[in-house]
């Protein structure tokens, strides 16, 4: 089990992490959600070691990652597939690895078979597509069969093939018994491969726990010509209503019906322009948690 307890990393005067708290647990895989700039990464780097927190702890297994005798066998990680040398061979830097990790030697072919590049293996780095590179990123994460495994954004690039691969291979990792904490930005396939989710927004938790938490709710939709005072005669009526800041609103469809809505609306001068009942998706669920924590918003 991979444990991040009160973790907070500040660069310069920002806070990148803040007092951030989750588990990511044995045996499944758990989905790492957060618009650009939530520290998603910056959190990964600092369970791998490879940042040190300015306050809190992330271990694995009871362990911090600096405290492992061999890491490569306790955790593998694919945090970024344009590092590798361009003028290696893929198999010459998971060799180089291999050494720097204690790892049998054995292992190389063992990995590049899994991943797939066994008939370019020979070739340069340099040469490799997008989608490649991250298939080698994957295969130096699992070069030392570890416990556990955390991968960032590891379908970037991949083709569809690659992306069903991926996501079978993620699946099959934690059908193994490993903690899997995978972050990615395409909401779809976080919905078919991950157990459960943590969300932050701005370095900070906004919610975790089982994917069917956060997915299947059944809403209703509703724009019309004044949306603040729809949610305060909803809320009025004791109807929780949640505002997007393009004034679009949903209600839980469990607590009142679109009849009932309109009726309320209609009572109090409303115009409703809009009204439907649907099932939301993840991306629904998303967008709603992280609207007032997303940095970098398009106009």
């Amino acid at each position: 089990m991979i444990t991040v307890t009160s973790l907070t990393r500040r660069h310069g005067g920002t806070t990148v992490v803040d007092d951030l708290s989750f588990t990511v647990p044995d045996g499944q895989v758990t989905g790492f959600l957060g618009p650009n700039g939530a520290g998603k990464s910056t959190t990964m780097r600092m369970i791998c070691g490879l940042e040190r927190p300015d306050a809190g702890t992330a271990v694995i297994d009871g362990n911090r990652f600096t405290a492992l005798r061999a890491p490569a066998r306790v955790i593998g990680a694919l945090l970024d597939a344009s590092w590798f040398h361009p003028g290696r061979s893929g198999r010459a830097q998971l060799r180089m690895m291999a050494r720097a990790g204690g790892v049998d030697a054995d292992r190389v072919d063992t990995v590049l078979e899994q991943v797939g590049l066994n008939s370019v293996a020979h070739r340069r780095v340099g040469g490799y597509s997008l989608g490649m590179r991250q298939r080698l990123g994957l295969a130096c994460a699992l070069l030392g069969d570890p416990d556990h495994v955390i991968l960032d954004e590891p379908v970037n690039g991949l083709d569809p093939e690659g992306v069903i691969w991926m996501r079978r291979i993620t699946r099959q990792l934690a059908e193994e018994g490993r903690a899997v904490l995978v972050s990615s930005h395409l909401l779809s396939e976080m919905s078919v491969t991950t157990d459960r989710l943590v969300i932050i927004g701005r370095g900070r938790l906004i919610a975790e726990g089982p994917l069917s938490d956060f997915a299947g709710q059944a809403v209703h939709e509703i724009r019309c010509t004044d949306a603040d005072a729809a949610v305060r005669v909803l809320a009025g009526h004791d109807i929780t209503a949640d505002r997007a800041p393009d004034g679009l609103i949903t209600v839980n469809a469990d607590t009142t019906t679109a009849e009932h809505i309109a009726r309320l609306c209609q009572g109090a001068g409303i115009v409703i322009t809009h009204l439907v009942s649907r099932e939301q998706s993840l991306e629904d669920v998303f967008l709603t948690a992280t609207a007032d924590t997303t940095t970098y918003r398009s106009a």
